[in-house]
């Protein structure tokens, strides 16, 4: 292999994780063989490995050496005497027992081969895929929503009218087998999923986009806000919620932000904390006493790992008091990013 003195890679300095190691060799080898190895990667798998790609710059050539020399180390240790792949397998399993009995038994080794088609559908809107399916009998509906990735299943089910619902995930739960008609019918509906696919409308967030826009507008913006209510109060409240973020805290003044943490309780605010940008961490920190400050942290680190939605939850709890604070008039709170001038 030459030597990769071109490749633009990782944050400055040195690889330290298994996603930097793995997104430095997908870099190194080329479009097309990283492309192949994407598609064998599951849809959060993917979405990790490339964000880290996006975001690699500048790191020393001694690293990606490193990285690659890490992953070769692991093919030898991996490399050596093959498993049977599913071809040889059936060749053999037909002559030993015939074709239908052969297909029942790699189905059990390698799960059932509708699986790779239905993985392709994790990229389609949940809700596109409920109403693809919305017409099918309650039968064809839980067997398709049983070999979907269960996150993506949830949020069909989720998008399914409500009297559907229970009637959809009991059928599902009596699932024991499905018989080979059922999974042609399947693999007949998956199919014609497939084909739609680039056919599916896009969700965008109306409301967040003007959120976005209205923070970096110049000149009255506030004006603006107050011109958008008078035209449509209804948008003009799911603007504001939208702008309502959990990072603006992190432009808030140590007044402000000292008001806000004596409503909020230590242990939900290091939820909420959690995944964070840098900059809401050190503004918050900054705003705390010493001690206070070293109380907060070690609160964080026994909090230990937190389900994205605890986070979200905790986020949203705070905001919502952030609101009422101001629209009390207890805080002044800068919704948008101002310059300031000493």
């Amino acid at each position: 292999m030459s030597e990769p003195n071109s490749v633009a890679v990782s944050v400055q300095g040195a690889v330290t994780t298994p996603l930097e190691r793995a997104a430095i060799v997908l870099l190194s080898m080329g479009e097309e063989p990283a492309a192949a190895v994407l598609r064998c990667l599951s849809r959060q798998e993917l979405l990790e490995v490339t964000q880290v790609m996006s975001r690699m710059s500048g790191i020393k050539v001694e690293s990606v050496r490193t990285s690659l020399q890490r992953f070769f180390d692991d093919y030898r240790e991996q490399s050596g005497v093959h498993g049977a792949s599913r071809t040889y397998l059936k060749r053999s399993l037909d002559l030993a027992l015939g074709a239908d009995v052969a297909e029942s038994v790699l189905n059990s080794i390698y799960g059932d081969a509708i699986r790779p088609k239905m993985a392709r559908l994790q990229w389609a809107s949940p809700k596109w895929i409920a109403e693809r399916i919305s017409h099918e009998h309650v039968r064809m509906q839980s067997v398709f929503l049983v070999f979907l990735p269960s996150e993506i299943a949830s949020e069909v089910v989720s998008a399914l009218p409500d009297d559907r619902r229970e009637v959809v995930l009991l059928n599902m739960a009596r699932l024991r087998d499905v018989d080979r008609e059922l999974l042609i019918e399947l693999d007949e509906l998956v199919d014609r999923c497939l084909e739609s696919l680039g056919l599916q409308s896009t969700s965008v967030a109306g409301a967040r986009q003007v959120a976005e826009i209205l923070h970096r507008l110049p000149g009255n913006r506030w004006q603006t806000l107050e011109n958008l209510r008078s035209s449509d109060a209804l948008a003009m409240d799911e603007i504001e919620r939208s702008m309502y973020d959990f990072f603006i805290l992190s432009r808030q003044s140590e007044a402000v932000l000292v008001r806000i943490m004596d409503d909020v309780p230590i242990e939900e605010l290091a939820i909420a904390l959690k995944g964070a940008e840098p900059a809401m961490r050190e503004a918050l920190l900054r705003a705390m006493p010493r001690r206070q400050a070293q109380a907060f942290e070690d609160t964080m680190r026994r909090t230990g790992p937190v389900p994205r939605s605890r986070i979200e939850q905790a986020r949203q709890g705070i905001m919502a008091r952030v609101k009422a604070l101001r629209d009390s008039g207890e805080i002044e709170l800068q919704l948008f990013a101002e310059q300031v001038v000493e």
